[in-house]
């Protein structure tokens, strides 16, 4: 049986254990954002965050920016706390560090890497084209990563639509409905070509894929 998961990639990095605010290489956020450095995926990004262990939610960033000799470059960090680095190789040359105030201890704090697609691309209603090209760059991301061990990527089945409201119930018309904040959109509703106006605009959105 098939399990479906929202696309989101978790990685643990070592941090000192006595202090609030961290210093992480920038190549290691590189290793990641170059990867949608393409036109297939120019709807993505690598959103960036630490969770709580134990607790399943994200720990609270108070400031987070990148330093390098020469200058420190402000980075925005969301309401949920989670911030996107810019795909630079002359950083990664550079030696440049993401340096992140967290708002509690660093040492139950792990960093959470998410797919997802850019602010930009959201908004309230869409047409079928434009879900289409979001679900494609999702795929692209996918049959690159797996070109090699294609065996070990999921497989992408849908889009997940995330709003800010986790309780929010809501009826579409010819859609899917909206349940605990969550709007599925799988293949047999996709493949039907329709438009959709959703109750808001979503948070982000994510793909929806499963593995055998």
């Amino acid at each position: 049986m098939k399990k479906v998961w929202v696309v989101a990639l978790a990685t643990l990095l070592s941090f000192p254990l006595s202090a609030e605010t961290i210093e992480v290489e920038y190549s290691r956020f590189y290793s990641h954002v170059r990867k949608l450095n393409s036109e297939d995926t120019n709807a993505l990004q690598f959103a960036f965050g630490f969770l709580r262990v134990g607790e399943g939610r994200l720990c609270g960033i108070n400031d987070a920016e990148i330093v390098t000799d020469k200058q420190t470059l402000p980075l925005q960090v969301s309401e949920e706390n989670r911030f996107t680095v810019p795909s630079e190789k002359v950083l990664k040359m550079a030696d440049a560090l993401i340096r992140i105030d967290l708002a509690e201890a660093a040492n139950v704090c792990d960093m959470s890497v998410q797919l997802e697609t850019k602010p930009e691309y959201l908004k309230q209603s869409y047409t079928a084209e434009e879900l289409t090209e979001l679900l494609e760059n999702y795929r692209a991301f996918f049959n690159e990563m797996g070109s090699f061990l294609s065996f070990m990527m999921p497989t992408v089945e849908g889009l997940m639509v995330h709003f800010s409201d986790p309780n929010l119930d809501y009826l579409i018309e010819d859609a899917p409905a909206v349940n605990n904040g969550m709007l599925m959109l799988d293949m047999d509703w996709l493949d039907k070509d329709k438009g959709i106006e959703l109750p808001e605009k979503p948070l982000r959105i994510t793909a929806m894929a499963s593995k055998g």
